[in-house]
């Protein structure tokens, strides 16, 4: 694994921990919009970041919005072979 695929991958898991954290806010806190307008431009890096990570790499989990046209993950490297 490359520096710019790690790189990528920590970018992802960090707005994929911010989005988490703001969903939790907005569940509580539904009237604010701050957060709300937030959350939709964390989600929109995420998803920009995720299309760059899969067009170079692959899909950077099993699941999710990542169609697919043959299924690869038994070829990919396992994470203790990185």
């Amino acid at each position: 694994m490359d520096s710019r695929q790690w790189e990528l991958l920590r970018q992802i898991q960090e707005l994929q921990f911010v989005a988490v954290e703001l969903t939790l806010y907005m569940d509580i806190h539904d009237d604010h919009r701050q957060p709300l307008m937030e959350y939709n431009q964390v989600t929109e890096r995420l998803r920009a970041l995720t299309m760059d990570y899969e067009r170079r790499y692959g899909p950077p989990m099993p699941y999710g919005q990542s169609p697919v046209q043959r299924w690869a993950w038994v070829h990919e490297p396992w994470p203790w072979e990185m």
